[in-house]
């Protein structure tokens, strides 16, 4: 009888021998992601500008043989990640193979008491939106955006390396974007936020495109409604982990429920293993059902 153990689920998933960084790796979507990467076999470099929290989850969740690394740092500006890159790299010799783009922000003034504006009152949903300010604009754009381009070029190198000394895996990219980026709605008044996302949207279709001389891979990730300090406004302080149970978030979805740890699992670990090396220039929706429900991009 031939031997097929390749197809074998833990075979095909496995992360072991891989070296990957999540940006916001302390919390939320990050965590989960994570959690994922460790415990398939992977070492994971996390970052955020909050080291306490990072240094807390690498004591949590690591195990014995540190398989957590937190890094504190700030995508938000070329030093920040210029530091972030040179100390990754004095620990990770052989390069890494996976980046996780997954740090960003949210929320703006207009979305304050926005669903209930009375849209067909010009005057009322024009004072809403005015709620907002330039400088939430530019922070929005400035973190979601360009620092996910800032920080994607940076890495270059160090996952160049990574291609080359990890046999059988090409490096990727994985940008996190959301289905705020894909809907035909405004995410509850986030303008700037569904803005930021449909760029990122297009910007990981761009760096696919272009990075193909470099054989770096680049796909995405675009989530629905998950637990995170985003949606659920804080997370517990021993765990670091957030928690919609109370809340009716999600509830509306085809699947009747939000995300949970083990449906971002899935999808990260699809196109972070071995199974998804394939893969260049896709992006995966786990989010419900909600942007078949409801009108979207795709």
């Amino acid at each position: 009888m031939s031997d097929h153990s390749h197809l074998k689920a833990e075979n095909l998933f496995s992360c072991k021998g891989l070296t990957a960084v999540v940006t916001g790796g302390g919390t939320g979507i990050g965590l989960m992601q994570t959690l994922a990467l460790v415990e398939n076999g992977a070492k994971v470099f996390i970052t955020s500008r909050n080291e306490e929290k990072l240094k807390d989850v690498a004591k949590k969740y690591g195990g014995s043989n540190n398989q957590i690394i937190p890094v504190q740092g700030d995508i938000s500006n070329k030093q920040g990640i210029e530091k972030l890159v040179k100390e990754i790299e004095s620990q990770a010799k052989d390069g890494i193979n996976v980046l996780f783009n997954n740090a960003g922000i949210a929320g703006e003034g207009s979305r304050e008491g926005y669903e209930d504006v009375n849209k067909e009152d010009a005057q009322a949903f024009s004072s809403q939106l005015l709620k907002s300010e330039f400088k939430e604009w530019d922070d929005i754009l400035h973190t979601n955006v360009a620092g996910q381009y800032f920080t994607a070029a940076a890495f270059i190198p160090l996952l160049n390396t990574g291609a080359k000394t990890q046999k059988g895996y090409a490096s990727q990219i994985i940008n996190v974007s959301s289905i705020s980026g894909l809907m035909k709605s405004a995410s509850g008044g986030q303008f700037a936020y569904a803005a930021s996302k449909a760029a990122l949207v297009q910007m990981t279709k761009v760096m696919a495109q272009e990075f193909l001389p470099l054989k770096i891979r680049v796909n995405q990730i675009a989530p629905g409604i998950y637990p995170s300090e985003m949606t659920a406004g804080d997370s517990d302080e021993h765990t670091h982990k957030s928690d919609l149970s109370d809340t009716e978030k999600g509830k509306g979805l085809p699947a009747g429920r939000p995300g949970k740890e083990e449906d971002m699992a899935a999808a990260t670990l699809y196109l972070a293993s071995y199974a998804g090396v394939f893969v260049n220039g896709q992006f995966i929706a786990p989010d419900g059902g909600a942007t078949v429900a409801s009108p979207a991009s795709i």
